[in-house]
């Protein structure tokens, strides 16, 4: 196929993985779909502090009845992959989500517009440094770290993320 497969985790649920440079990441997915994985699945990113973003493609072979995994890593300092919707179409509206969610760009996709976040919205949520303005406003149930609970005393003063003002500082 495209290489050497590892194998991804989950038991009977495992698939063949194949890890790709980021300048080969559309040819080894149309060379997949030439293969016989012929269904998209999904496509998402995960955030690798501090290095950067793996992007994950999943397609599915309806001949062979398996399924496969595609990565990509893309760095922080310049994330941008090429766009793999002329290949399979239905990879559009993800490539939409992963951009507006981590902030990936998709070289080729030229519709790029927000799909859940409204036009004013700065940031990308799902990015580990995303400061979530509800965690400092109400503190997190559970433990912060190994040993701590509710039913012990923090040994720490608790935190705010750099640049989040004290929630009694906020406008109301």
């Amino acid at each position: 196929m495209i290489g050497e497969a590892t194998q991804s985790g989950g038991g009977r649920f495992a698939r063949p993985t194949y890890d790709v440079p980021a300048e080969s990441w559309a040819e080894a997915i149309a060379t997949a779909k030439r293969e016989g994985f012929d269904f998209f699945d999904w496509l998402s990113a995960v955030d690798e502090l501090p290095g950067g973003f793996t992007l994950v493609v999943h397609l599915w072979s309806t001949t062979q009845k398996q399924g496969v995994l595609i990565r990509a890593e893309i760095p922080r300092s310049a994330p941008a992959i090429a766009s793999v919707k002329d290949v399979f179409p239905g990879a559009a509206w993800h490539e939409r989500e992963t951009h507006e969610m981590f902030g990936i760009g998709f070289t080729g996709h030229d519709g790029m517009k927000p799909l859940l976040l409204p036009d004013e919205f700065e940031g990308h949520p799902l990015r580990k440094e995303f400061v979530l303005a509800s965690r400092v406003a109400k503190p997190w149930p559970g433990a912060k770290e190994p040993g701590e609970s509710e039913h012990t005393v923090s040994k720490r003063a608790p935190m705010r993320p750099p640049g989040v003002p004290d929630p009694n500082e906020w406008p109301k």
